[in-house]
Order: C-alpha cells, then structure tokens, then sequence
C-alpha cells in the first residue's frame, strides 16, 4: 500500500508546495507585483489556447453517441459537487476561508488527462471518457463562472460587465482560438507533447506565485493557522469518498455498463487544477485568489492518491 501511495504522488505537487513558499518568503510586490501579475494573466491565456488546441475533435465524435453517461458526468460535477459544496459551506463553526475555498473547487470542471488515463488503467470506455471530461472542461468555461456568481457573489466574485469581458477575453477566446488553429499545430503539439506540459504547469505555478504573493501580502498565514489546512485536506478525503461512491451507484441506477461506470466514476469524481488555477484568477481579486485555491490544490492531490488506487484495483480484477 505505502509503494503505491508513494507511486501516485505527484511530484508536480512539490513544485506547488514550492511556490507557496518561495511566495511566502520573497512575495511579489510593487512594481515586481505589476510585472508578476501581466505575466500571469498572459499565462492564462496560454493555458486557455493550449486547452482548445489540444482537444480532438475526432475523440468527441468517437465518444459523443453516449449522451446519457456524459449527463450523468455534468449532473455529477456541476450539480451534485456544487449541492455538497454549500452544505461544507454552511457546517457551523466552519471558517469563512475554508469554505469559501470548499465551494470553490466544487464549483470547477472534471479534469482531462488523469480523468482519462485512470479510465484507461481501469480498463473503461476510454473513448467515452474523452468526450466526458473534454465536455466538462468546455461547458465549465460557461457554467463555472455563472455558478461562483450564484453562489459566491457575497465572497468577492461578480460577473460584471468587466469580469465577463475578462472571462470571454482570456477564457472563452484563447480556447476557441486554439481549438481552431489544431489542424495546423497538431503535430507540433504531440511531437513536442512534452515540453508542452512543462508550458501548462509552468504557467500554473506562475499563476500560484503572484497569486500566493499578493495573498501574503494581505496577511494570509495569519489568516489561515496549521489546524485549518488539516481540516481542509479531512474535508477533500470525506468530498471524494461520498462522491466516489455517489458516482459508482449512480452507474449502477441507470444500468451502465461496467466500462461505463468506470468512465462516470473517475471523470464525475474529479475537479481541475489546471482550469481552476487560472479561472480564480480571472473571477476573483488578487488578495483573494491563493486563499481560494489551496483547498484546490490539496484536493488534487487526494484525488490523485485515492483514484490512482482505485484504478488499479480494477485492473486487477476481472469483468463482471
């Protein structure tokens, strides 16, 4: 069990924990801050370009025909997780920075990469978890920013005439630019995959850093004490397990198939750091941002761990 922790650790998760302290020891501010925050914002418009550039279409034609599974996988992640996210919300006793960070990640599409590869280690339908995690990530440029406006309006975040402008100009433009531009960038993007990802996770860990700054600056880690962050990552575990298990039975409700199951299980489970990162950047203000995010982060992180070893469990056991 210890091996297979260790081997499902993401070591991506190191450099987060890096930056948060490189943020907390030398923060960006004054014109430092100005230069880190452009940079950032640039980052988000790459993130959101690279997002559209690499989604096939050919892979949602292959999986679009179930449309009952890629339902079931929007209801799991804007319906279900957003419900669960305002009862966290609203436990008494609970502190305002928890839970608004609790509800934020509720808030946030499914991932795509380790949505799908977990789907592939647990012998799923691989194509269909294609085409419910590319969905997700795509309907939650639109929804995600309506539903913190619904449900976090009194924490800092508003869709204004200006945020909505931000959104459609560094979400909504880049991600169609980029899915537009694939036939011609394909290639270049698969031959040089790797470096790509390092481009991702880079212009995340830029994010995280003037994020964290401008958050320290405003006093975060006083704000914030060791025994909240254990009652953050105790509350991820408990989201996970019930909409683990919420997403496994509802599977079993609608009759899907084994491999399908598979597919709602992993993909309807999952919240995105790589979309959520750069979105809190653009809903909420400066100071705001690394408070609203760590819950993000750690949550990655547990999912991670648990569906890494989910996904081989199933792989060694055989179909029903």
């Amino acid at each position: 069990m210890l091996d297979r922790i260790k081997a499902s650790f993401d070591p991506y998760i190191l450099a987060l924990i890096a930056t948060i302290g490189l943020a907390s020891l030398l923060p960006a501010h004054g014109a430092f801050a100005q230069i880190c925050d452009s940079i950032a914002n640039g980052a988000i418009v790459l993130l959101f370009f690279l997002h559209g550039a690499k989604l096939s279409r050919e892979a949602i034609v292959a999986g679009a025909g179930h449309w009952r599974l890629h339902l079931a996988t929007l209801a799991s992640t804007f319906v279900l997780f957003p419900l669960l996210g305002l009862g966290l919300s609203h436990i008494p006793g609970l502190p305002v920075l928890v839970a608004s960070g609790m509800l934020f990640l509720t808030l946030l599409p499914s991932t795509v990469q380790s949505s799908i590869a977990f789907t592939s280690i647990a012998r799923g339908n691989v194509a269909a978890a294609v085409c419910s995690a590319s969905f997700s990530n795509l309907a939650g440029i639109f929804i995600t920013p309506l539903l913190v406006t619904l449900f976090m309006g009194s924490s800092g975040a508003s869709m204004s005439f200006a945020a909505a402008e931000k959104i459609v100009l560094q979400l909504l433009v880049p991600f169609i630019v980029g899915h537009l531009v694939r036939p011609w960038l394909a290639g270049f993007l698969t031959r040089h995959k790797g470096v790509i990802g390092y481009v991702d996770r880079g212009s995340i860990l830029m994010v995280v850093y003037t994020a964290f700054s401008a958050a320290v600056m405003e006093g975060l880690w006083s704000k914030l004490p060791l025994w909240e962050m254990g009652l953050i990552f105790a509350l991820s575990a408990a989201l996970l397990a019930l909409v683990l298990a919420a997403t496994w039975g509802l599977g079993g409700m609608l009759g899907f198939e084994r491999a399908d199951r598979i597919v709602l299980l992993f993909c309807g489970s999952k919240k995105s750091l790589a979309s959520g990162v750069p979105m809190a950047g653009v809903l909420f203000a400066p100071s705001q941002v690394g408070v609203v995010i760590l819950p993000l982060m750690l949550f990655h992180q547990v999912q991670l761990m648990a569906c890494a070893v989910i996904a081989r469990q199933f792989a060694q056991t055989p179909d029903e």
